[in-house]
């Protein structure tokens, strides 16, 4: 029997199609093992920063010393990285068999069995933006049995200026809302008690029908799915969240009063530059809608630091809406040029030593923030979902409440899964800790 290993990188898009190639896989008659003793390694890749990338081609390089001597692993590389730049690193590095872009997945598990019985190198690019050829595996064979990513469309028609997806997952492509519920529907019957909707921009799904089926439609329809306790999604774009979203939300108390919603940058011209389709002040007028009509809600934002141009004083604007906000999390980058997008052929790039200094500043100030914000909630009671060991501390597992909020309680595996009532005893920037009730 054969022997394969999945390594992830990157997003929860790409934890999703690691699932279901891990189920393809095991359907096909492959055991799943360690990457030292495996015959192929599936890298599911990553190209949102150069980082990204650095860290694959590095391990890319390991596999390939052990692969001239040993002829294995091979490795087969998938995801946004294989599309951007899959083709040179397969004529860079001789282990490197397969290559495919994340819409052609479909094609993977067949061309690796191929591999494995002597066929050459195999490629399958995304060439045309729109063609889809998905791997059609509801992803039964995940890391946590309890819990769920589910993708609901492909792609993004939105081409901010830094970002590289456009480019590498190709053009909107929603996925037909039958089809969705019925994975949602084998999910839960698997035993899953909470699913992420995942889309580059969740609330763009739909927007490529005619019948005005749209992202608060699917979020009503999944959400009235039986045994189903939790429903989270992820990504917003704030000029796509509309009314009809919050009026879901408010009538289904199983979707979680968690909201990510990318700022970027708190000034109006960076934002211009960036394409981002919308103002600061536009913003924050739709974080107060939100706030009033989900008072309990969980604000989460990502923001860049050091896009080209951005001035001090314009750095200063996205820190102090920072501190009006105060959002729970802050997702922090600072800015990397992606070859093809127009902000990496913009003059004026900042120097690195500066994007430093402007990172570590708002992160100090939002590790602030979520302490102060996490406070308030000691003395507090919460149902969380127990979804795995904590990450440090032997006897401790963590959990997770609608919110979002991570809380750390004594417990043991046999709690994965269930849902029970804690008391918050202590709060640090990034997480809870609580006893139960």
């Amino acid at each position: 029997m054969h022997k394969f290993s999945i390594r992830v990188f990157g997003c929860q898009m790409n934890s999703y199609d690691g699932d279901r190639l891990r189920t393809a896989m095991l359907r096909y008659g492959w055991a799943e093992t360690d990457d030292t003793e495996a015959d192929v390694v599936i890298l599911v890749t990553c190209s949102i920063r150069a980082k990204a990338e650095q860290k694959v081609t590095s391990e890319i390089g390991r596999y390939d010393l052990s692969y001239r001597h040993k002829k294995k692993p091979y490795v087969v590389l998938v995801g946004c990285m294989a599309q951007r730049i899959g083709r040179e690193i397969s004529r860079k590095f001789q282990c490197v068999r397969v290559v495919s872009g994340p819409r052609h997945l479909g094609l993977v598990p067949q061309a690796v069995t191929e591999i494995s019985q002597g066929m050459s190198q195999r490629y399958f690019m995304d060439d045309d933006p729109r063609a889809l050829i998905d791997l059609n595996v509801v992803p039964s064979a995940r890391l946590n049995p309890f819990k769920a990513y589910l993708t609901i469309s492909y792609g993004c028609d939105r081409f901010c200026s830094y970002c590289i997806v456009p480019y590498v997952r190709g053009r909107l492509q929603s996925r037909a809302a039958e089809e969705i519920l019925a994975e949602a529907k084998a999910l839960t019957d698997g035993g899953v008690k909470e699913i992420t909707l995942l889309g580059q921009n969740v609330d763009a799904y739909g927007k490529d029908f005619s019948n005005g089926y749209s992202f608060a439609s699917l979020l009503k329809d999944v959400s009235r799915q039986e045994n189903l306790l939790r429903l989270r999604f992820a990504t917003s774009h704030p000029k796509d969240f509309d009314d009809n979203i919050l009026e879901v939300m408010q009538e289904n108390k199983n979707i979680c009063r968690a909201i990510n919603l990318p700022i970027q940058s708190g000034n109006d011209r960076v934002l211009r530059e960036m394409n981002r389709g919308y103002t600061a002040e536009q913003y924050l007028a739709l974080v107060t809608k939100i706030k009033e009509a989900l008072p309990d809600v969980s604000l989460t934002t990502d923001l860049i630091v050091g896009f080209p141009g951005e001035t001090d004083e314009e750095f200063r604007d996205s820190y102090n809406l920072l501190k009006e906000v105060r959002f729970d999390i802050v997702h922090t980058a600072a800015y990397s040029p992606r070859e093809g997008t127009r902000a990496a052929m913009m003059d004026n790039q900042i120097d690195n030593r500066i994007k430093a200094m402007r990172l570590n500043e708002i992160n100090a100030l939002q590790s602030q923030i979520a302490r102060e914000a996490n406070e308030r909630y000691v003395g507090c009671e919460f149902d969380i979902l127990a979804d795995g060991a904590a990450p440090r501390g032997e006897g401790k597992i963590q959990g997770r409440t609608m919110s979002d909020k991570v809380v750390i309680v004594d417990g043991t595996e046999n709690d994965f899964g269930n849902v029970f009532r804690v008391r918050i005893t202590r709060a640090s920037h990034w997480s809870l800790e609580g006893e139960r009730i």
